[in-house]
């Protein structure tokens, strides 16, 4: 019944507040509109011709719709592999990520010992310093050493990302009351066992925000995968649309090269369709507070 009252309720119109908020509702209408056209534009591309595109007939599809796009760009322009190296990353890293990070703000954020506040104040710095800073000391040291492949990519994105999923955390673990760790101590459980029984499942809107926002950013990380990515079989789904603009100035095969970028923007778009509720859920919210 109570359910059903408030959703009978409604605030009474106010035309003063509308009016005020109307430029705003005009500059979100035109984004609106704007990144609709643009994404539809590209997905009619994807199944025109280079001769439509280039006529600017896209939205006409004059000889039909041309899937064979998306064969050729999975296929013959090797974008199947740059997909699956993208997603080996972003999985492998984000996993490690929360491996790390998680206990980190949990041990940060509950206990008090002589270098909490420095291994804070650490993490907020490393936060600041771009990446590029840093990208020439780690080249320099893995051509002394002959470090590449996988492993070092992955090694580089968690240690970029470790920093601020970190201390995205501490704001979530703070806000935990300590009963459940009194509960948990009399009923005999080790800190270690508190923290992955209890107190990881309570921030899971906080984790599933920070692992979105962590695989988007492996996921589009372009400059560090052109540098480290020594060969081919290594290249993440950024350099390899790079390549395959390269390539399409070359064959002229336009269709192919939309139909790519189609597909490497499907897993985001995605991820923001079905997870949409979870990433406000974890912006807006807290913690979760007993």
């Amino acid at each position: 019944m109570a359910k059903a009252k408030a959703k009978k309720y409604r605030e009474p119109f106010n035309l003063k507040k509308e009016i005020k908020l109307l430029p705003g509702y005009l500059v979100l209408l035109i984004w609106i509109v704007f990144t609709v056209v643009m994404v539809g534009w590209i997905l009619a591309a994807s199944l025109s011709t280079s001769k439509e595109i280039s006529q600017g007939a896209v939205l006409q599809f004059q000889s039909g719709f041309h899937f064979e796009n998306y064969a050729l760009a999975w296929g013959s322009y090797n974008v199947s592999k740059f997909f699956m190296n993208s997603l080996l990353y972003a999985i492998v890293s984000c996993v490690l990520i929360i491996a790390i990070s998680a206990p980190a703000a949990y041990v940060l954020s509950r206990f008090k010992f002589i270098c909490n506040r420095l291994i804070k104040t650490g993490f907020v710095v490393a936060m600041s310093v771009p990446a590029i800073m840093i990208i020439m000391p780690i080249f320099a040291l893995t051509s002394t050493y002959q470090i590449s492949g996988r492993g070092l990519l992955i090694f580089l994105y968690i240690c970029i990302n470790v920093p601020f999923t970190t201390t995205y955390l501490l704001g979530f673990f703070s806000t935990l009351s300590k009963a459940y760790e009194e509960a948990a101590a009399i009923d005999g459980c080790s800190p270690m066992k508190t923290f992955w029984k209890i107190m990881f499942p309570l921030v899971q809107p906080a984790l599933i925000t920070v692992t979105i926002f962590n695989f988007l950013a492996v996921w589009n990380e372009f400059f560090m995968a052109l540098i480290f990515a020594s060969s081919e079989d290594l290249t993440p789904v950024g350099v390899g649309l790079m390549q395959l603009v390269q390539a399409m100035q070359t064959t002229g095969n336009y269709g192919g090269l939309f139909a790519g970028v189609v597909i490497v923007f499907l897993p985001t778009f995605l991820l923001y369709i079905f997870l949409s509720d979870k990433i406000i859920a974890g912006v807006t919210g807290g913690g979760v507070k007993g």
